[in-house]
């Protein structure tokens, strides 16, 4: 008896692992044609839409309006791409921070990078104010160089609390990241309690996010960090993989958890580091698109990163979109449509968390 329900169960899992894995090529497939369709859509649609032939042209040199090469080349061009690479950035680092932590609702604003990056832009509105104009290193501005240097020191801090002599603990650094966020937070609300008008205006408008200060300045740092991301990152697919296991399972496995961990952590703090200093906070990104994807193609990471990193470009393109055409001629922050479009969103998922595997 058993031998003839053997087979009937292995033929059973064979049929099931066949067609997973033709789901999984299905929708790799459409990620990747639906990511040049979004970024076509991106540069045809705003407050002044455009024909796509006169898009290609301009895009390939040919066209002879100098208006459409302006907005095309110089408005919406880097502008898209900006949001192409943040997206990219803030996908695979939510992706990594879920197996970091083993947990489907982690989210890279949990080591409190969000949080210290906009304690550094609000502390560079309004100590330095009179300096808003001036590009820095690159031609960042000074806004996104204090927030960057806000987030890095937010991190530096999770890890030296969550750090001793046994190494670095997980729990510990959620813990450190909660204080770290409440500290950062803080600080925020004192410098937007002594600030004027047009100080509290510029950080409430930073703290939703937007893209509308992209250049191609901006898009080149993006481009340079992004690449290291989606070299560096998935390589640590495999240690991912086996430390969804547990840490004890991970070192029988030959992983060396205590750097593989910190290497991670550092590697995710800087790609979220560059896109809230370079699009300021963007929320739900790294938090929806990795549940999405996981639905689809699994919990394997070596599908996984990848293919969050264009889930979350693909994301961002329509939401940013969205924000210049909803209201148009009014733009909305592309936080703000990420925040309306990935809570409901995230909610569903909630509701139906039995239909997948969440610890």
């Amino acid at each position: 008896m058993t031998n003839s329900v053997s087979p009937s169960r292995n033929e059973h899992n064979d049929l099931n692992a066949q067609a997973f894995a033709t789901r999984r090529v299905w929708a790799i497939g459409a990620a990747v044609l639906l990511l040049p369709i979004c970024f076509v859509v991106a540069l045809t649609l705003g407050t002044t839409a455009l024909p796509l032939n006169e898009v290609i042209s301009s895009l390939l040199g040919f066209s002879d309006s100098q208006r459409t090469d302006l907005i095309v080349q110089q408005i919406r061009l880097p502008r898209s791409l900006l949001a192409a690479l943040v997206g990219a950035l803030l996908g695979i680092s939510g992706a990594t921070t879920q197996g970091l932590f083993r947990n489907p609702l982690a989210d890279p604003s949990l080591i409190g990078v969000t949080a210290g990056a906009a304690a550094g832009a609000a502390a560079m509105i309004f100590f330095a104010a009179e300096l808003a104009s001036f590009r820095g290193f690159a031609g960042i501005g000074l806004v996104s160089i204090g927030a960057f240097i806000g987030g890095a020191i937010a991190v530096i801090g999770v890890y030296k609390l969550a750090t001793n002599a046994q190494g670095t603990s997980v729990a510990t650094m959620l813990l450190a990241g909660i204080a770290i966020t409440a500290v950062a937070g803080g600080l925020t609300s004192l410098v937007e309690f002594f600030a004027n008008n047009e100080m509290l205006r510029r950080i409430s408008l930073w703290r939703m996010g937007g893209l509308d200060g992209a250049n191609y300045y901006r898009v080149g740092l993006a481009a340079v960090v992004t690449f290291f991301i989606l070299v560096l990152l998935p390589r640590f697919s495999k240690s991912l993989n086996a430390l969804l296991l547990g840490e004890s399972e991970a070192r029988h496995l030959g992983i060396d958890v205590q750097r593989t961990k910190v290497q991670i952590i550092l590697l995710v703090a800087a790609a979220v580091a560059t896109a809230v200093s370079l699009a300021g906070s963007i929320a739900f990104v790294g938090l929806v698109v990795p549940h999405i994807i996981r639905l689809l193609i699994g919990p394997d990471h070596r599908y996984l990163l990848p293919m969050s990193a264009i889930g979350g470009s693909i994301l961002l393109l329509l939401a940013d979109t969205l924000a210049r055409t909803l209201v148009a001629p009014i733009e909305l922050p592309v936080g703000l449509v990420t925040a309306l479009l990935g809570a409901p969103f995230f909610i569903s998922l909630l509701r139906r968390r039995h239909g997948y595997s969440m610890q």
